[in-house]
């Protein structure tokens, strides 16, 4: 009888010992990278709850059908780090060149102004290549209701895979710009934060600071701003928050303001202010030439 309760005994421990390691096995597939990544998607995520409510939306008016123009570029395709088709409208350097500008859409999609703006964008760089990312595959809303549902149903992990995949289409030795309007605005700094060592400079044209500080201290690139007065998405109060973190963060960030309202920069908003847009624009690409 003793020998039986000894088997019993050292098969309970044995199970025991299995189910223990079994367990301890299955914490450790929780990789450093895994809790980086839901890291990371604080300020996405919190940008998407804001873009999904009626207040937001009345930020922004429909836009006007851009201007039609014979446009440089042409639709490609790339594979997102997720394993998916990614779609962005290029424009290849005239000569070879590591250089690249990733430009980011605003809540819109990749619509037409975009593609204008990465046309202009091109012509006064000349030795850039030129890559507008289409974060919604392919989906374009013209009215803030229809953007509003877009945002709804966006999946944020999937445009970090497009982002993630753009930056490794540049290739190893990419030198990686950004540029963006408000939802692309935010996306810009991100991308440069994505973009790690290969980030040279990142544009904002309004849209949702990074407000964690520890993710700020990774970015290894500066950054310029360009924010309305009138704005609320992000507001003065938001700007000096992003400028503070920024100094706290060790990290550069040029801070330029206008008296304007949202969206002052798109030629096909409404709200459009030419001369503050032209400004931030001249700033911009001194910015882009200092930092290439």
């Amino acid at each position: 009888m003793k020998k039986v309760f000894s088997i019993i005994a050292v098969l309970v421990f044995a199970f025991s010992w299995i189910s223990w390691n079994k367990k301890i096995s299955i914490r450790e597939k929780i990789s450093k990278e895994d809790i980086i990544a839901c890291y990371n998607m604080e300020t996405l995520n919190a940008y998407q709850q804001e873009a999904s409510q009626t207040t937001f939306a009345s930020l922004h008016i429909s836009p006007k059908n851009a201007a039609n123009t014979e446009q440089l570029g042409k639709m490609i395709s790339f594979k997102g780090t997720d394993g998916k088709d990614a779609n962005a409208y290029f424009i290849a350097s005239k000569k070879k060149s590591n250089k690249w500008l990733i430009v980011i859409q605003e809540w819109w999609g990749l619509n037409d102004n975009i593609k204008n703006e990465a046309d202009k964008y091109y012509k006064d760089l000349g030795n850039m290549n030129v890559l507008a990312v289409d974060m919604y595959d392919g989906k374009v809303a013209a009215t803030p209701d229809s953007a509003m549902k877009l945002m709804r149903g966006a999946d944020m992990t999937r445009m970090v895979a497009i982002i993630k995949g753009a930056i490794e289409h540049a290739g190893q030795d990419a030198q990686i710009y950004s540029v963006g309007w408000c939802f692309g605005g935010m996306w810009s700094l991100q991308t440069a934060i994505l973009a790690e060592s290969k980030a040279k400079g990142a544009i904002m044209f309004y849209g949702r600071p990074e407000s964690n500080l520890e993710k700020l201290k990774t970015l290894q690139c500066d950054v310029i701003g360009f924010f309305g007065n009138k704005d609320q998405s992000p507001s003065p109060a938001v700007v000096n928050e992003f400028e503070k973190n920024m100094q706290t963060a060790g990290k550069k960030l040029e801070a330029f303001r206008y008296e304007a309202g949202h969206g002052f920069a798109n030629p096909s908003n409404p709200s459009f202010n030419a001369e503050a847009a032209a400004d931030a624009y001249k700033k911009a690409i001194t910015f882009l030439k200092a930092h290439s």
